[in-house]
C-alpha cells in the first residue's frame, strides 16, 4: 500500500471513531509531516483528496523539443567540435544536455 493511501485510510478510521492514533501517531506511521496529514484530512472533508499527482504522465514544460534535438544532431554532425567547444558553439542549452543528445544519438547509432 502506498504511505499516501495508507495515511488516508488511517485518518478516515479517526474520523469515523474506529481509532485512537492521534494525528500526530499517523504521521509518525506514515512518515509524513503532521501538517500535512491536517492538510489531508482538509481534502478528505472537502471531497477533492488525489492519491494520484496531478501531473504524472505528463510531458515537462522544459523537455527540448524533437525539431531542436535534431537541429543540434546535424550541427554537430557537420561540426568537427568537440563536445564542450559545439556547446559554447550552440550556447541555447546546457552542456549536459547537449551531451545526453548527443550520447543517446551516437548510442542509437551503435545498436
Amino acid at each position: 500500500m502506498d504511505r499516501k493511501e495508507e495515511a488516508v485510510k488511517l485518518i478516515k478510521r479517526k474520523m469515523n471513531h474506529e481509532s485512537f492514533l492521534s494525528y500526530i501517531e499517523i504521521a509518525e506511521i506514515t512518515g509524513y509531516h503532521p501538517k500535512y496529514i491536517l492538510k489531508l484530512k482538509k481534502e478528505i472533508i472537502d471531497g477533492d483528496i488525489s492519491l494520484v499527482h496531478g501531473n504524472k504522465n505528463r510531458k515537462p514544460i522544459n523537455t527540448i523539443s524533437d525539431e531542436e534535438k535534431k537541429k543540434i544532431i546535424s550541427l554537430y554532425k557537420r561540426s568537427n567540435a568537440s563536445i564542450r567547444q559545439f556547446c559554447k558553439f550552440y550556447a541555447r542549452r546546457s552542456y549536459s544536455c547537449i551531451y545526453n543528445i548527443i550520447k543517446e544519438y551516437e548510442k542509437s547509432l551503435d545498436k
